[in-house]
């Protein structure tokens, strides 16, 4: 795999002819809006095609992936437009394989909410070994209060072979949380054994493969408290046959501009689950200073520290794939930067003549623009680099994988340098727990 960086002067032919991969072959693996008015900085990720087919009348993807001796799943990953189609036409050329040496097998984990677009789910699912719905939320008392009818993201799942995840938290649709109710949930045991029931009641009924437990609000102070309550609750919920993992979000702090976070035992909370999602949420909005969301340089120290008291196995590394446009000067406490998507960040830079930056440490991609208001913007966001290097930290410190937020818009370009690098794990006998 080569991640080419747009030079000026380079155009989506120049670039075609430098390595005899057809125009439309580099537009549709790519994910690319702008072939016309490419951007400086902007990446394009080479990968040579190992064997292609053309559709004969009467095939199907099934007969495909049989006289090729690949799945379904394969085809579906290599060509993943696909997945938007009823029917496919003779005449057309797939990908069967690609010139590749896959690292590892890793786990992917993917966020979503009830509401997903469909054709969106459908073209993600082959690429995920864990789907992860975000719709339960605890309350104060136990209750646990149920989103959008999520039935059918849950079936759509298993048919894919991925393992479908109740995700519990006290999260709102909006990302507000609240303290009180876990301060609650910690110190009342009746409050405690209230969620577990309600929880194991929906893992039976929805047909979920297990649970992803957020852990919230984890100080010095509580953190004995939160690993006695998720051993009691994983220890009810393996008895009956399901997963168990836990997702925590390492406070970070910001001093003279610096990122460091707090290194709290984690052994504690590893020890009674199946696994650890190091990962944090980013919504609609932010109003942080401008810079990379969650840095590779910050989840290497993250890392060095996590690795030393919970197994690698044991671990994902979160990955978020939204950026942010901050109009500046930036104002602390008062400047709100708007989420946007990597094919957004791109099309505004092509839009206003941005020329693409990249930071080293934080493997993240920026760049300034003048708006139409003579407004300045910046806009930190991911790109190829980007996933290639948070994906490596995978191998690197023998993590079981990685964590999406959020699937909610296909990212063509992450999933192509993921599917390039690495075997997607499968879960068997998806249809019942473990």
């Amino acid at each position: 795999m080569i991640i080419h960086v747009v030079q000026p002067g380079e155009t989506i032919n120049s670039i075609s002819a430098l390595y005899n991969i057809p125009v439309g072959r580099l537009i549709l693996e790519n994910g690319i809006n702008n072939p016309d008015n490419l951007v400086i900085g902007q990446t394009i990720v080479i990968v040579q095609p190992e064997l292609v087919y053309a559709i004969q009348a009467g095939d199907t993807l099934l007969s495909i992936a049989e006289q090729h001796d690949v799945s379904v799943m394969d085809l579906l990953r290599n060509n993943p437009y696909l997945s938007d189609r009823e029917y496919i036409y003779p005449g057309e050329t797939i990908v069967i394989s690609y010139q590749t040496n896959k690292i590892r097998t890793i786990a992917t984990s993917g966020y979503a909410f009830p509401y997903i677009n469909r054709a969106v789910l459908r073209k993600t699912l082959p690429f995920l070994s864990y789907l992860t719905i975000f719709n339960y939320r605890v309350t104060s008392e136990g209750d646990i209060m149920i989103g959008d009818d999520d039935s059918e993201l849950i079936q759509l799942a298993k048919n894919y072979g991925v393992a479908p995840m109740m995700f519990i938290s006290t999260f709102t649709r909006e990302g507000t949380s609240s303290s009180e109710v876990i301060f609650n949930i910690l110190n009342n045991l009746k409050v405690q054994d209230q969620v577990i029931d309600n929880t194991l009641s929906i893992l039976k009924s929805k047909g979920f493969y297990g649970v992803n437990i957020y852990a919230e609000y984890i100080n010095l102070e509580n953190i004995d408290i939160v690993a006695d309550y998720l051993k009691r609750a994983a220890d009810i919920f393996h008895a009956e046959g399901y997963r168990v993992l836990i997702t925590v979000t390492p406070q970070m702090n910001l001093d003279s501009q610096m990122i460091s976070f707090d290194k709290l035992d984690y052994s504690k909370l590893a020890e009674s689950v199946d696994a650890v999602v190091f990962a944090s949420y980013e919504w609609g909005r932010s109003f942080s200073f401008p810079s990379s969301i969650a840095p590779v340089n910050v989840l290497r120290g993250l890392l060095d520290f996590a690795v030393k008291i919970v197994p690698p196995k044991k671990i994902f590394i979160g990955l978020i794939t939204i950026g942010y446009d901050w109009q500046l000067p930036y104002v602390p406490g008062a400047s709100v930067a708007n989420a946007i998507t990597p094919e957004s960040a791109i099309q505004i830079a092509a839009e206003y003549g941005a020329t693409i930056q990249f930071n080293e440490a934080a493997q993240a991609p920026y760049f300034y623009y003048m708006d139409g208001e003579q407004q300045l913007h910046v806009i930190w966001f991911k790109d190829a680099r980007s996933y290639e290097a948070i994906a490596g930290l995978v191998p690197e410190y023998g993590l079981q994988g990685l964590s999406i937020w959020t699937i909610m818009n296909f990212n063509t370009q992450m999933w192509f340098v993921i599917n390039t690098e690495y075997d997607i794990e499968k879960v068997t006998n998806i249809n019942s727990p473990l």
